[in-house]
């Protein structure tokens, strides 16, 4: 049988009127670096990670719809309270999960988990205990903190 893994390269479309915010919060919170920059495009490297962002005329998504095909993404710190800190004094979204990690939803619209780079995330890869099940889908019905 063929292998399958998770590349480190991603791309997404995004309204261009986003484009200002994306790059101060992936390069100067997250501490990306655009790699390269085209009028319709820029190229990120964050990590060990590459991210496309292609700027068009799309809807804006700015409003948080939550639905069960949304896809969250992780990033990692190696200070997840300074990070937490950066990211939220930033102005993103903080979504209400009931789980320990800050999820938020970045400007451009993508979905994130922050982690610690030393911690453990068994419970993630479907082995030891983590949040309750039943409150993490409820807490997926309520939406999000519409305090941010």
């Amino acid at each position: 049988m063929a292998k399958v893994i998770f590349g480190n390269h991603s791309s997404v479309i995004v309204p261009r009127k986003d484009r200002d915010n994306i790059r101060k919060f992936y390069c100067d919170v997250l501490g990306g670096k655009i790699m390269k920059e085209e009028d319709e495009r820029d190229f990120l490297h964050l990590g060990e990670n590459f991210i496309g962002f292609l700027y068009g005329n799309v809807p804006d998504e700015s409003e948080f719809l939550r639905t069960a095909r949304a896809m969250w993404l992780e990033i990692k710190s190696d200070n997840v309270e300074e990070m937490t800190k950066k990211i939220l004094d930033f102005g993103v979204r903080k979504l209400d999960v009931p789980d320990p990690h800050l999820y938020f939803q970045a400007p451009g619209g993508q979905c994130w988990r922050l982690v610690g780079i030393n911690e453990d995330l068994s419970f993630y890869e479907g082995a030891g205990d983590g949040p309750n099940v039943t409150k993490v889908k409820e807490g997926a019905s309520k939406g999000f903190d519409k305090s941010k």
